[in-house]
C-alpha cells in the first residue's frame, strides 16, 4: 500500500503549487525522484489505472516519489504561464522543497513535455544544481513539429488568440459560450478517429493527428476514458511563445535571469540526462529530443542517453497499457545511471 500526502509550496515569484508525495510501506533506499507533468495536465498523469502505473512501479523499485503540480497544473486556477515563469520559479522552489523534506543532497527528475522544456531551461541555467540525473520525455531544449503543425501554429493561433486567452480539451465534451462551442463544432469536422471528446479536442490543441498526443492501439479503454478528466485549460500565452521556439530552433525565453537563447553557452549543470522520444510522436517529432542529445554530447561526450522508442507516441510512453512491459525498464535504467 502506498501513502499520499500533498504539500504546498510557493513558486519563487510566490505563486501557489504543490507537491504529491507518494511513498511506499517500505524504505526508498534510491532516494526522491520528482515527476513534472506536461501542459494542460496535472501530476496524476503519472497515474492512469493500468495495472502499474509509472509511480506504483518507482515506489516498488525503491524509489521516494513526489509529483509537482507546477503552475501549469489543471488542479490550480488557471494562468497564462510561460515556460520562463516555471523555469525561474516553479521547479527550483519545488527542488528545494524536496530536498528540504528529504534531507537528501541529490535527487532525481522524470520530466514530460513542457515539464521537460521549462525544467531543462531550468537546469542549463544552474537553478536546480541538487538534482544530478534528469530523463526528459518528448522535448526539450530544440522543439520539432511537422509541417502542418508549424504552420496551423503560425496561421490559427493568431485568430484564436483573438477570440480566447485559454484551449481547454474540456470543451470537446461541455461547451459552454460561442467560442467553445465555434471550436468544439471545428473538431467535429476535423476529428473523426474516436468517439472521446476530450481526446479530439486535445489533437486539435496540440498539434495535427488522428490522434495526437498517443496512439489509440497502445491505450487500454479504460485508461481511453481516464483522459476524459485529465485535460483542460491551456493559455495562449504557452503557444505564443512555444511559436517563437520553433522559428528559433531552440527554446527562447524573455524573462531576467535566464539567457534569451538557452543553448548559446555551455551547460550550467553536472546532470546526467537521457532523452527519451515515442518514433510515432506527432506532437513534437522525435529529432527534437536527438537534437537536444547532440547538443549536450558536444560539451560531454559519452555521458548522457538517447533512446527513440518505436510504437510510441507521445504521453503514451506513460500511460500505454504496455508500458510497464516496453518502456519503464529503459526510465528505471536510466535513473541508475552511475556518474
Amino acid at each position: 500500500m502506498s501513502h499520499e500526502e500533498v504539500v504546498a509550496f510557493r513558486a519563487g515569484d510566490g505563486h501557489a503549487c504543490n507537491l504529491i508525495h507518494v511513498s511506499g510501506s517500505r524504505q526508498a533506499p534510491k532516494g526522491p525522484v520528482l515527476l513534472v507533468h506536461g501542459a494542460g495536465v496535472r501530476a496524476n498523469i503519472f497515474r492512469p489505472p493500468n495495472a502499474t502505473n509509472f509511480v506504483e512501479a518507482l515506489i516498488d523499485e525503491g524509489y521516494d516519489v513526489w509529483l509537482e503540480n507546477w503552475r501549469a497544473s489543471i488542479d490550480l486556477p488557471p494562468c497564462e504561464w510561460t515556460l520562463d515563469e516555471a523555469a525561474l520559479y516553479d521547479h527550483p522552489a519545488a527542488v528545494k522543497k524536496v530536498v528540504e523534506l528529504t534531507g537528501v543532497p541529490t535527487i532525481k527528475a522524470v520530466v514530460h513535455c513542457q515539464g521537460s522544456t521549462s525544467f531543462l531551461l531550468s537546469a542549463v541555467a544552474g537553478l536546480v544544481p541538487q538534482v544530478d540525473t534528469i530523463v526528459s520525455n518528448a522535448v526539450s531544449l530544440h522543439p520539432q513539429v511537422g509541417w502542418l503543425s508549424y504552420h496551423k501554429g503560425r496561421y490559427a493561433l493568431p485568430i484564436v488568440g483573438l477570440m480566447t486567452d485559454y484551449l481547454n480539451p474540456q470543451w470537446g465534451e461541455h461547451a459552454a459560450g460561442v467560442v467553445p462551442n465555434l471550436l468544439k463544432g471545428l473538431v467535429l469536422l476535423t476529428h473523426h478517429e474516436c468517439a472521446n471528446g476530450v481526446c479530439r479536442f486535445s489533437s486539435f490543441t496540440f498539434g495535427i493527428g488522428f490522434p495526437v498526443l498517443w496512439r489509440h492501439e497502445n491505450l487500454s479503454d479504460t485508461v481511453h476514458d481516464w483522459i476524459r478528466q485529465e485535460f483542460a485549460n491551456v493559455p495562449i500565452s504557452f503557444f505564443r511563445q512555444m511559436n517563437r521556439c520553433l522559428d528559433a530552433g531552440h527554446l527562447v525565453s524573455q524573462l531576467p535571469g535566464l539567457l534569451p537563447d538557452p543553448t548559446a553557452q555551455p551547460p550550467k549543470t553536472q546532470a546526467r540526462f537521457t532523452f527519451i522520444a515515442g518514433e510515432l510522436n506527432d506532437c513534437f517529432k522525435w529529432q527534437s529530443q536527438q537534437a537536444t542529445f547532440d547538443w549536450f554530447e558536444r560539451y560531454r561526450p559519452n555521458y548522457h542517453r538517447l533512446h527513440v522508442l518505436g510504437g510510441y507516441g507521445h504521453l503514451d510512453v506513460f500511460i500505454g497499457k504496455n508500458a510497464e512491459r516496453d518502456v519503464f525498464p529503459v526510465l528505471m535504467a536510466s535513473l541508475a545511471a552511475p556518474h
